[in-house]
């Protein structure tokens, strides 16, 4: 589920009972949801493009859950199944050696 792809629009709704976190670039997506019967919709616009485990960090820290079970379970689906890449939790520098060339 991990995905390299990056996403200005996020946020949730309801589907035949089962909440689930959704991603878009545009806020149009509201019309698509609710075209399609979805309920519950709440999308934000985020304060720039994020891959999924940001947006997990994100959505934690500005308690978009607002107590809703539902929705925390949710995110903490997306945050497990999106984790960071080690990359980012740790930058790492490497040093690099250079061999001199022999000369005889």
């Amino acid at each position: 589920m991990a995905t390299d792809k990056k996403f200005s629009v996020v946020g949730t709704s309801t589907l035949n009972g089962k909440t689930k976190v959704r991603f878009a670039n545009d806020s149009l997506r509201v019309k698509i949801l609710a075209k399609n019967g979805h309920e519950n919709i709440n999308l934000i616009n985020l304060p720039s493009e994020m891959y999924k485990w940001q947006i997990a960090q994100h959505l934690n820290e500005i308690d978009f859950a607002k107590g809703d079970s539902d929705v925390q379970k949710a995110i903490d689906y997306i945050a497990k199944k999106n984790p960071a890449p080690a990359s980012q939790d740790a930058p790492v520098n490497e040093e690099v050696t250079v061999e001199q060339p022999v000369v005889a």
